[in-house]
């Protein structure tokens, strides 16, 4: 199985970015899908979470209303919308296949300049 991110990058405070994740070697159309993210010298922390098809989302109180999770089972990718960043927001961020196993990526760096 395979996870990666891509989309990351340097922006200013309020920009957006569109982070994506690619997924193969498994189908994930069964399973829910999260993002997570890891801010230099902190422990990683869950941001937001969709599942299977995509009728339940979940997100961190802090980019609730900021950052939209979706997915296409189709073309087994998901994605995360963030707009309005903050410089709270620099982090790298994870996708992960929460499957038989939970499958993550190497990440991807989002770094927002005040």
């Amino acid at each position: 199985v395979q996870v990666v991110e891509s989309g990351g990058g340097l922006v200013h405070s309020g920009d957006s970015l569109s982070l994506s994740c690619e997924v193969s070697g498994i189908s994930i159309s069964r399973y829910a899908m999260s993002w997570y993210r890891q801010p230099a010298g902190q422990a990683r922390e869950p941001v937001a979470s969709i599942t299977s098809a995509g009728r339940n989302t979940y997100y961190k109180d802090v980019v609730e209303g900021r950052f939209t999770i979706s997915r296409d089972n189709s073309k087994n990718t998901a994605h995360l919308q963030m707009d309005s960043l903050k410089p709270e927001d620099t982090a790298v961020y994870y996708c992960v296949v929460r499957g038989p196993s939970d499958y993550w990526g190497q990440g991807t760096q989002v770094t927002v300049s005040s």
